[in-house]
């Protein structure tokens, strides 16, 4: 599933960044790699939405936040990941 798709309060664990290589490189900078979790603290009308990780709110546009694909913490567990 995308960010933008998962729930308000939901913990989400990061699979792949599918943006552009720039963006990607600012998002790796930042701490949003793979196996990362990912709080959702808000979602706008929109498509932005609102994130916590490694103890930083960080605001991400629809397009990006499109682009980040994500497993919410229940199907990480039973992955075994």
């Amino acid at each position: 599933m995308k960010l933008n798709e998962c729930a308000v309060g939901r913990t989400c664990y990061v699979e792949n960044v599918l943006v552009a290589e720039t963006i990607g490189r600012r998002l790796e900078a930042l701490g949003l790699t793979e196996k990362t979790p990912v709080n959702v603290l808000n979602k706008k009308g929109s498509g932005s939405v609102i994130i916590k990780v490694r103890g930083t709110r960080l605001a991400l546009g629809r397009q990006i936040a499109s682009g980040i694909e994500v497993k919410e913490e229940n199907e990480h567990e039973r992955s075994g990941k």
